[in-house]
């Protein structure tokens, strides 16, 4: 076809038809078990899109690590932000704590001083049976048990049987109760004395406690670990 000026029109550079077949020809037939014997073109997208695939791939294992350290960091920051807050809110209740540690320490020495050591148990024995004699009342029984040791004292139960008038009983207790040493009574029970209308007879399990002295606590210990040991 001639052109307005009576030129012939000129041929395109490329042949876009021809271009198109090649290409098409190129994806024809191709077998799938050996990419190897591929065309050139088909090939080299295959390889393009192994390549993406790989990339693809190393970049979501990057991703998955930096997102499992970052989930990390902001743990141990979250945990860090914690303990200063502990910290911060300890080191301002610092004094009061050292108020409280002493009056716990202050409360235990006065504990301690009402519990009496091994050779003063004799002494506290012979009050309580004061306090009764005192009081006008016969001792029918007055029988130490055996003593009971725990972690850092001993508990000695004794067995009381005095009879007497309901007012000395009872000021019996009152005396027991006010000792300068701890001392409890536990079942107690009042009976009418058999052949005497004025008087009851009391029975009772009178119970004091001593602290343990410095080596029985060691030796409690050397045989605590022993046996620990020799149970493993």
């Amino acid at each position: 076809m001639a052109n307005p000026r009576g030129k012939p029109a000129r041929k395109p550079a490329v042949d876009v038809t021809a271009l198109v077949a090649l290409l098409r020809r190129q994806f024809t037939n191709l077998d799938p078990n050996d990419p190897s014997r591929w065309p050139a073109l088909p090939r080299g997208l295959l390889l393009l899109a192994v390549a993406v695939l790989v990339l693809a791939g190393l970049w979501y294992v990057w991703l998955s690590d930096q997102a499992a350290a970052l989930e990390n960091a902001q743990r141990r920051e979250a945990d860090l932000r914690t303990q200063y807050t502990q910290k911060v809110a300890k080191a301002v209740a610092l004094d009061t704590l050292k108020g409280q540690l002493e009056q716990v320490r202050q409360y235990v020495a006065q504990l301690e001083k009402q519990l009496p050591n091994r050779a003063e148990m004799d002494a506290l024995l012979s009050d309580i049976n004061q306090a009764g004699i005192g009081r006008g009342l016969q001792f029918e029984l007055f029988r130490p048990g055996q003593e009971v040791v725990r972690d850092y004292y001993a508990e000695l139960p004794i067995t009381v049987r005095v009879s007497g008038s309901y007012h000395d009983i009872g000021r019996f207790v009152a005396d027991v109760a006010h000792l300068s040493r701890i001392v409890t009574l536990n079942n107690l029970s009042i009976a009418p004395t058999p052949n005497r209308n004025d008087q009851l007879t009391m029975e009772a399990t009178a119970k004091t406690f001593r602290y343990l002295d410095p080596d029985e606590v060691l030796a409690r210990k050397a045989a605590a670990k022993k046996a620990q040991g020799g149970k493993q």
